[in-house]
């Protein structure tokens, strides 16, 4: 297949933790890949192995500023004027738990007028269009949860310091559905519930990579939230297989879920870090991070039917090679060593 016969993809976010994957999946599936990013809580070294791939050419740029494609040089050789763009992922919206209250203006202004500029490139080039929504969408987790499936209508308090976020994907979800019923754009939703892997930042709160960095170091792992704190855990390439089967898929269905049905207390994903990293770190118990929720979890029937997609890696080997892609990166990841 040459140059010319590839579909072209645009990934908003393409140098975060999800996005990243999912610019190396589509790049194996010839695709050529446009991604922008500007590095709010994405970083380059996530996409550095692509940089010198001729498929790939990453811009920054602000997307809640208005951005025109074909004026950037750089993608001369796309020839977007008589190409055009054939798919778009729209994943980018800052997501840091330490870093949240820093960030609370570009998270508002990313959920609307961000994605409002992403969206008119949609409506330009007539390309299908991917949202990653979230599954705060739904609301907390209650004691009566259930499994939380599309057609449930969330509740989410619209004035809460983290409502920016909560309501922000509420609201970019009503801008995809509006631009589809006014423009008539092809669209899908993807609510993903939390997800892991390689590639989280580290010291953000995300739990995850700071159990495995503090286990490798035989420190105290350090869980924000109480003994009974639950949350459901789905490796990021099921997550990434999920996104790009349902922007084939050519069904009615808009909104589809994806995610971990299966109910995880934190403490025993930590304790199961600790075993598989040979550490002597011991879990000690700290206040429990204003953004860090205790999430509900999916009722993911609707994609396994659509399309025929369930997560498969198990929780033992995505946590094993999330430990060894920090193992083998822990030195540029924490800047130990470094001198002045």
């Amino acid at each position: 297949m040459t140059n010319q016969d590839k579909k072209i993809a645009l990934v908003t976010g393409g140098a975060g933790f999800i996005g990243s994957f999912l610019c190396a999946e589509l790049l194996k599936s010839n695709y050529r890949v446009i991604c922008i990013d500007d590095f709010s809580t994405g970083n380059v070294r996530n996409i550095d192995p692509f940089l010198r791939n001729v498929d790939f050419q990453f811009l920054r740029v602000d997307m809640n500023e208005p951005f025109d494609l074909e004026r950037f040089a750089e993608l001369e050789p796309f020839q977007l004027k008589y190409k055009g763009i054939n798919e778009i992922y729209h994943l980018a919206v800052p997501t840091s738990i330490k870093n949240f209250n820093t960030l609370k203006e570009k998270t508002l202004l990313s959920s609307s007028i961000g994605t409002r500029n992403v969206l008119d490139v949609a409506v330009k080039y007539k390309a299908k269009i991917l949202l990653t929504s979230s599954c705060v969408v739904y609301g907390p987790r209650t004691d009566d949860t259930k499994l939380f499936k599309e057609t449930d209508i969330g509740c989410v308090d619209h004035m809460t310091p983290r409502a920016c976020y909560d309501e922000g994907r509420r609201f970019t979800e009503t801008m995809f559905y509006t631009y589809g019923e006014v423009y008539g754009i092809d669209y899908k939703v993807a609510r993903i519930f939390r997800t892991y892997g390689p590639r989280m930042p580290l010291f953000d709160g995300q739990q995850i990579p700071d159990f495995v960095l503090h286990a490798l170091n035989n420190e105290d792992v350090i869980v924000n939230g109480t003994e009974d704190f639950k949350t459901s855990l789905v490796y990021v390439t099921d997550v990434v297989d999920g996104l790009m089967r349902l922007m084939k898929y050519a069904g009615p269905e808009r909104v589809m879920n994806f995610g971990s049905n299966v109910d995880l207390k934190l403490i025993n994903v930590a304790q199961r870090i600790i075993e598989i990293t040979e550490s002597s770190s011991k879990i000690k118990f700290a206040e429990q991070l204003p953004f860090l929720s205790e999430l509900g979890l999916p009722d993911v029937s609707l994609a396994k039917e659509k399309l025929g997609w369930l997560p498969v890696v198990l929780l033992e080997d995505g946590l094993q090679k999330t430990v060894e892609y920090i193992r083998a990166n822990k030195i540029l990841l924490t800047g130990e060593g470094e001198t002045m």
